[in-house]
């Protein structure tokens, strides 16, 4: 994919679907707002799951147009939906802890996505909005990693898909600089975990 076809997907898609945007961005902002001050412990991980299923099924499955986008992203992305929500159900009573010095600077950079976007020159729709594959998954990472109990292979997968942040350099979206920095906290998670299991065994 080139850099105008991958701007003409998110064009179409920010076009016919602001409306589902703007209600999922709610809908996330309070799940978000529930888990953090402790009164929803896994509402985080429901918006979040739910986030990305959506883009999963919508942004790939309806507006992709090429092959990576669905063998590679789209079933990515339901992965980590469903596993997000399955967490959501497994480990409902596990407390999110307040964001640590990465995590905050994380959300402040995803909180700050649409308008660095739009600092670049990108105009709506071809912008990056908040409900988008790059944007989500760096909200993901996030969040997720203030949880005490990880799924790895969530994490991994999260990760893997963080990393991909270094197209931002192909297709001139210079904002998913944003996605690789959080692509690099999640390798950090993976390591960190990694050290820790192998110094208990």
């Amino acid at each position: 994919m080139d850099a105008t076809a991958f701007w003409k997907v998110i064009g179409e898609y920010n076009s016919q679907t602001i409306t589902v945007q703007i209600i999922l961005m709610l809908f996330l902002v309070l799940g978000l707002i529930l888990s953090y001050t402790g009164k929803i412990k896994w509402s985080a991980k429901l918006v979040l799951g739910v986030a990305n299923l959506y883009i999963g099924i919508v942004f790939f499955g309806v507006f992709g147009t090429e092959p990576i986008q669905f063998f590679f992203a789209l079933p990515l992305y339901l992965c980590c939906g469903g596993l997000l929500l399955f967490e959501c159900i497994k480990n409902k009573n596990d407390v999110l802890g307040k964001p640590k010095r990465w995590q905050s600077i994380l959300l402040l950079l995803f909180v700050l996505y649409p308008a660095i976007s739009f600092l670049l020159g990108n105009t709506f729709p071809k912008m990056v909005t908040y409900i988008m594959p790059c944007p989500i998954v760096s909200v993901s990472i996030a969040v997720y990693s203030g949880y005490r109990r990880k799924n790895r292979f969530l994490l991994l997968l999260l990760t893997i898909w963080g990393l991909t942040g270094i197209k931002s350099l192909i297709f001139s979206a210079y904002e998913d600089i944003i996605l690789l920095v959080a692509g690099i906290y999640g390798v950090s998670l993976i390591f960190n975990d990694y050290k820790g299991r192998s110094a208990n065994r």
